[in-house]
C-alpha cells in the first residue's frame, strides 16, 4: 500500500514538476515577449522624442525667422511712418506756398484791373483834351 502510494505520489509529482516546468517555460515566453514589447516600445520612444526634438528645433527655426520678418517689417513701417510725416509736412509748406502764390496772383491781377481801369480814364481824359484842345 504504501508503495502504490510512494508510487502514485511519485508520479503525481513528476506530473506537477512537468505542469511547473510547462509553467516556468510559458512564463519565460512571455517574459521575452514582455522585454521584446518593452525594447520596441523604448525604440518607438526615442523615435518620438526625436521627432518632437526636431520639431521643436524647426518651431524655434521659425520662429527666429518670423521674429526677424516681424522686426524688419517694424523697421520698414517706421521708415515709412516717417516718410508719410515728412510728406505731409512737404505738403502743408507747398500749400502755404500755393496759397501765397494764389494770394499774390489775386492782387496782382486786382492792381492790374486797378491800372487798366486808370488807364481806359486817362485815355478818355487825352480824348477829351484833345477835342477840347481841337476845338480852341
Amino acid at each position: 500500500l504504501i508503495s502504490s502510494a510512494t508510487k502514485s505520489l511519485r508520479m503525481e509529482t513528476e506530473i506537477l514538476e512537468k505542469k511547473l516546468q510547462d509553467a516556468q517555460m510559458k512564463l519565460a515566453e512571455k517574459d521575452g515577449d514582455k522585454e521584446k514589447e518593452i525594447q520596441s516600445l523604448k525604440r518607438l520612444i526615442s523615435d518620438l522624442e526625436f521627432q518632437l526634438t526636431m520639431e521643436k528645433s524647426n518651431n524655434e527655426s521659425f520662429l527666429d525667422k518670423l521674429r526677424k520678418e516681424i522686426k524688419h517689417k517694424s523697421d520698414e513701417l517706421e521708415k515709412l511712418t516717417q516718410e508719410r510725416t515728412q510728406l505731409i509736412h512737404s505738403l502743408s509748406q507747398v500749400q502755404e506756398e500755393n496759397s501765397l502764390l494764389q494770394d499774390t496772383v489775386r492782387r496782382e491781377c486786382e492792381e492790374r484791373f486797378e491800372l487798366t481801369a486808370a488807364l481806359g480814364r486817362a485815355r478818355e481824359q487825352v480824348l477829351e483834351l484833345r477835342r477840347l484842345s481841337g476845338t480852341l
